[in-house]
C-alpha cells in the first residue's frame, strides 16, 4: 500500500510540469499611436521571461501574447508595457494547448 502512494505521488509530482499548458492572453494597448510603437511593444514582452509569442496589431490596439505561466503572468506582461510607455490591461483571456 505504501509503494502504491508513493509511486502515485512521484508519478503526479514528475508529470506535474506536463500538466501545465501554455497560456494565451490579449492585452488592450491604446496608447499605441503609430506604426512604430508595436515594435517597442513587442520587444518589450519578448523581454518577459517565459514569454513564448508576440503579436502585436497597431489597428486594434491589442497585442496577443503566449506564455508559460509557470514562468509569468499576466502582472509582468502588463508591467512590461507599462515600464516600456504603452500601459495596458487584459484585453481577453483564453487557456490555449499548443
Amino acid at each position: 500500500m505504501k509503494k502504491s502512494l508513493i509511486a502515485t505521488a512521484l508519478f503526479l509530482f514528475v508529470s506535474l510540469p506536463a500538466l501545465a499548458a501554455p497560456q494565451t492572453v490579449t492585452l488592450s494597448v491604446p496608447g499605441m499611436t503609430c506604426s512604430a510603437c508595436p515594435i517597442t511593444v513587442k520587444a518589450a514582452l519578448n523581454r518577459v521571461e517565459g514569454v513564448t509569442s508576440v503579436d502585436v496589431r497597431y489597428e486594434e490596439r491589442d497585442a496577443t501574447v503566449t506564455f508559460d505561466d509557470e514562468k509569468t503572468t499576466v502582472e509582468a506582461l502588463t508591467q512590461a508595457t507599462t515600464n516600456a510607455g504603452y500601459p495596458s490591461t487584459l484585453k481577453q483571456s483564453q487557456a490555449k494547448q499548443e
